[in-house]
C-alpha cells in the first residue's frame, strides 16, 4: 500500500525546471584564479558586497557570548547584545588597533581590548578610557566606537556584509527561502565544525563541489548510491542549485542491479528498513525510502510535512552566492564555506560544517568545538577526503605556463553561471545594491 502524502503544498520547495540562460562557451580564465590583482578587485568589488555567513546563532546563544571570525584581510567580531540581538564588528581598537579579541570564542558583557584597556559595551560603544584626561583633544565616543557591519540573522544563521548601503539580505537572497525555509535549518544541531587550510584558491574549492561530472572518476563506490546523470540543474540570478536523486544507482553502471549494494544497503539500514526484507527491484528502492518515510514519521521523530516526496530521498544541493554549498536531505545538511586568503590566491580556508534534525523525544547533541588543521591532517570522510586530494594539483596546474584556462561541459555550467556573477560584481552590474 502507497501511504497517502500529506505535504503542506503552501511551503513546498519549487522544483520546476529554471530558463537556461546563455553564458556563451568560451575558456573561463586562469587569471581568476592565480592572480594577485584580480583577487585584489574580487576584495574591493565583490567580497566588499555581498552577504556572507558568519556563524550559527547557538554557537551564540547568551548575552555576551562572541565569536571571531575572518574574511580575507579582516578580522570579524559577532556578539549577542543585551537586547538579544546580534551585531557584527571590525575586530580592532579605535585607539591603536589592536584586536579587541584574540580568542575564538567566548563571553564577556563588556569588550575590553588587552593592550590598554580601553572598553567598548556590546553595541559596540565606548564606555572607558583609562586616563582619558590625558588625551588633550578628547575622546569622541561615536568616533572611536567599534566600526558596526551590516547583520541579519535567517535560517538559524548569522550574516553580515561590509557594504552599509547593501541591500537587505532578503534581497540578496531571492528565492532562496523560499526554496529552503520548508527544511527548518534554524531547527537543526551543528555535530560538526572543522576549518581546514587548503592550498588551492577559493573558486577551485567551490568548483569542485558545482558539478557532479566528476562523481564517475573519483568517487566510484556513489554510483550504487546516487543517479549521477539524471540530475536537474537550475540556475538563478545569483545562486543555483542541482536536484540530485539518492537511494538509487547509476545509468552508467549500464545494468539493472538485482542485488542491493553494500553502499546502499547502510544507507537504508540507517533509518530502520531491512535490505534483506526488500523483495522489489533495486531501481524500486529510492520510492520505497520516500514511503518509508513519510509513513513511519513518528517512528522516526520526524516531521515531514513540509516536504516532497523526492526530498525524503534526495540530495537538494544548493550554491549560496560566492561561498556556500549545502548538501541537503531531509534531515540534515552538509555546509562548505570556503574563504579567501588574506594576501594568497593559491591559499585558502575551508570551512566543513554538519546539521542533523535530532528526532523528537531525543537530547540535542551537544555543540561541537571548532577544529583548526592543515590539509591531510585529518580525515573529512571518504568523498571530501577524495575531493581534496586533486585540488592542491589542480592550483599548480593552473599556473604553468601551457595551461589557458577552464573549458567547461554543459554538466559543468554551475561553474560558469558563478563566474558569470563574479564578472557581474568585477564589472560594477552590482554597484550600487541599496
Amino acid at each position: 500500500m502507497v501511504a497517502i502524502v500529506r505535504v503542506k503544498e503552501s511551503v513546498r520547495t519549487p522544483i520546476d525546471k529554471a530558463p537556461e540562460p546563455d553564458m556563451g562557451g568560451d575558456y573561463i580564465p586562469k587569471e581568476r584564479y592565480i592572480s594577485k590583482d584580480f583577487a585584489r578587485l574580487e576584495w574591493e568589488r565583490m567580497w566588499s558586497r555581498v552577504w556572507l555567513m558568519g556563524c550559527r546563532e547557538e554557537e551564540i546563544p547568551d548575552v555576551g557570548d562572541y565569536i571571531t571570525t575572518e574574511i580575507g584581510p579582516e578580522s570579524l567580531l559577532i556578539v549577542r547584545g543585551e537586547d538579544g540581538k546580534a551585531r557584527t564588528f571590525y575586530n580592532v581598537c579605535n585607539h591603536r588597533g589592536n584586536q579587541v579579541k584574540f580568542d575564538q570564542c567566548g563571553n564577556s558583557r563588556t569588550l575590553q581590548c588587552a593592550y590598554h584597556f580601553w572598553e567598548y559595551d556590546l553595541t559596540g560603544k565606548l564606555v572607558n578610557v583609562p586616563d582619558e584626561e590625558d588625551f588633550h583633544q578628547g575622546c569622541p565616543k561615536e568616533q572611536l566606537s567599534l566600526k558596526a557591519i551590516r547583520t541579519e540573522t535567517w535560517a538559524g544563521f548569522v550574516w553580515y556584509n561590509l557594504n552599509p548601503d547593501a541591500e537587505p539580505l532578503s534581497e540578496y537572497l531571492g528565492i532562496l527561502p523560499e526554496h529552503l525555509d520548508p527544511y527548518h535549518f534554524e531547527k537543526m544541531d551543528m555535530v560538526l565544525n572543522v576549518t581546514v587550510e587548503w592550498d588551492c584558491n577559493w573558486k577551485t574549492a567551490v568548483d569542485a563541489f558545482n558539478e557532479i561530472y566528476h562523481v564517475q572518476c573519483i568517487h566510484p563506490e556513489l554510483s550504487y548510491t546516487i543517479d549521477d546523470v539524471d540530475i536537474q540543474i537550475d540556475l538563478y540570478e545569483r545562486h543555483n542549485r542541482y536536484l540530485v536523486p539518492f537511494k538509487t544507482y547509476s545509468p552508467r553502471l549500464n545494468e539493472e542491479l538485482v542485488e542491493v549494494p553494500e553502499h546502499l544497503a547502510e544507507q537504508i539500514s540507517s533509518i530502520g528498513m531491512d535490505p534483506d526484507e526488500f523483495t522489489g527491484r533495486v531501481a524500486d528502492i529510492r520510492r520505497a525510502v520516500q514511503v518509508y518515510k513519510r509513513g513511519n514519521e513518528d517512528k522516526l521523530g520526524i516531521d515531514y510535512s513540509e516536504l516532497n516526496d523526492d526530498q525524503l530521498s534526495d540530495d537538494y544541493h544548493y550554491c549560496i552566492y560566492p561561498n556556500l554549498t549545502l548538501n541537503i536531505m531531509a534531515e540534515s545538511f552538509g555546509l562548505f564555506r570556503q574563504r579567501p586568503h588574506p594576501t594568497d590566491p593559491n591559499k585558502m580556508l575551508f570551512d566543513v560544517q554538519r546539521y542533523v534534525m535530532t528526532p523528537k523525544g531525543k537530547a540535542k547533541p551537544p555543540l561541537p568545538d571548532h577544529e583548526h588543521c592543515k590539509h591531510g591532517e585529518r580525515s573529512l570522510g571518504l568523498v571530501l577526503d577524495q575531493d581534496s586530494v586533486n585540488l592542491p594539483y589542480v592550483q599548480k596546474g593552473m599556473n604553468s605556463t601551457a595551461f589557458r584556462g577552464l573549458w567547461i561541459s554543459s554538466q559543468e555550467r554551475r561553474i560558469r553561471h558563478t563566474h558569470k556573477t563574479l564578472m557581474d560584481y568585477i564589472n560594477g552590474v552590482y554597484s550600487n545594491d541599496a
